[in-house]
């Protein structure tokens, strides 16, 4: 691989987990297990997608009243993907 290309695949991983940080560090804000919080960041070409692992009584919490906590969040780590010129989508796993 050319040192080229490595440093682009770097620097994409570093763009998401820039965001994964962001988003961890609204959902422990949130959560009453903050140590049952876990991420995985699964990059692809076009977009990352974050995936939120949580304690099956924190998910709720998470998702909010209609949703509104996750669209909440989810519209913060685009945003910030856009300022960084990537995609993300994040997902909530109980």
């Amino acid at each position: 691989m050319s040192e080229e290309l490595s440093g682009m695949l770097e620097g994409e991983e570093l763009l998401s987990d820039r965001i994964a940080d962001l988003v961890e560090y609204l959902v422990v804000s949130i959560v009453d297990e903050p140590d049952a919080v876990s991420l995985e960041v699964i990059d692809r070409e076009d977009a990352s997608t974050i995936e939120v692992s949580v304690a099956d009584s924190d998910v709720a919490k998470v998702i909010g009243r209609h949703g509104r906590t996750i669209k909440a969040i989810r519209t913060l780590a685009r945003a910030l993907a856009a300022r960084l010129g990537t995609a993300v989508e994040v997902e909530v796993l109980g």
